[in-house]
């Protein structure tokens, strides 16, 4: 997670100002996302990280760096943040199980755990 939020967080944080200031609409924003975080994905693969870790500390680094929109949504919506913070953990590692092996509730485990030590 040390070496995944920030080779994140600084594109991302990029993009997402495009998207905001309207030089790139959803679609556009989605793909270079995704683009984003297959790249860090396959250099974490190249660095050694079994695949289905590298997919937990990508998963659990998105929804960091998504804690205050999450919050912003929750006084929106009036939902309490914990639900949307669980409904975010939970999507992940239904994707994580799916898509890489591994036990749905030991990747919510450990991207809930992630999540609760680097999201403060």
């Amino acid at each position: 997670m040390e070496i995944v939020l920030p080779r994140l967080a600084r594109p991302l944080y990029h993009h997402l100002a495009e998207f905001q200031s309207g030089r790139m609409n959803e679609d556009q924003f989605t793909a270079i996302f995704e683009k984003e975080l297959q790249r860090q994905h396959h250099w974490l693969a190249k660095k050694g990280v079994a695949v289905a870790r590298a997919a937990v500390a990508i998963h659990a680094a998105v929804i960091v760096l998504s804690l205050t929109g999450l919050r912003s949504e929750a006084e929106e919506s009036g939902a309490p943040f914990e639900v949307l913070e669980f409904h975010a953990v939970r999507e992940a590692a239904i994707d994580v199980a799916e898509n890489y092996g591994m036990d749905r509730l030991r990747a919510t485990n450990v991207i809930s755990k992630l999540v609760a030590r680097y999201g403060e």
